[in-house]
């Protein structure tokens, strides 16, 4: 991890001095310096990162029909087992296919997280509306919640039951509200970083949903 944090240290300082070079400012420079790194972070991992979306997709839509299955056979273990397994394969569907993609994800995103929170040299600096981003800023801090809420919002399947996507939602709503809660006390540098993040997944989810909405019609072959 050690390797990892300092190896994306090392690419953060090539990008800021590339910037700087452009832009001399650093209210400018360090700000635009980690929304590039956040965007190039996240289009190396965009192929694990759509796979992990649309298992999930795939997921929340079928379970309607697991719920179905499990009405059905709910007396029966062995035969709830062999149809649960027979939809997902039907439908290129797995419990596990979103785990790999974020287990291999997941050291990445927890190098950036310390990067952008021990990031150095950005107390006293100022970016767009944001005054200091070594210190929270309210309106990045709603900013983080809204986008962590439709981020999760985006993976609802509107073929769920309408228990099911109340209980979804409210988990949504809780999540967005403890992001807010939780931003507010950490340094802008790090929020801003997740808060684009957020955007570009929201981005790759309207990707993923037209590329499934696509494959369901018939025009893309899984």
């Amino acid at each position: 991890m050690n390797y990892l944090k300092h190896a994306i240290v090392q690419f953060f300082n090539f990008i800021h001095g590339g910037v700087s070079q452009v832009i001399t400012n650093p209210n400018y420079s360090y700000g635009i310096a980690i929304i590039l790194v956040t965007v190039i972070i996240k289009l190396i991992i965009i192929p694990l990162n759509i796979k992990q979306i649309r298992s999930s997709l795939r997921m929340t839509k079928l379970q309607p029909e697991v719920k179905k299955i499990q009405q059905k056979y709910k007396n029966n273990p062995q035969k709830l087992q062999q149809e649960t397994m027979k939809l997902y394969k039907e439908n290129n569907a797995s419990p596990m296919g979103g785990c790999l993609p974020m287990l291999i994800q997941w050291p990445i995103l927890l190098a950036l997280y310390w990067v952008f929170n021990d990031l150095q040299g950005i107390s006293g600096v100022s970016f767009l509306w944001i005054k200091d981003l070594a210190k929270p800023d309210i309106i990045l801090a709603v900013l983080s919640g809204v986008t962590t809420y439709f981020s999760g919002a985006m993976m609802m399947s509107k073929s769920s039951d309408q228990s099911q996507s109340k209980q979804t939602n409210t988990m949504n709503i809780g999540m967005g509200a403890f992001m807010i809660f939780i931003s507010w006390r950490l340094k802008s540098a790090l929020v801003l970083y997740w808060a684009v993040s957020n955007l570009i997944q929201i981005g790759m989810t309207v990707v993923a949903i037209k590329i499934e909405h696509n494959r369901d019609t018939g025009k893309v072959k899984a």
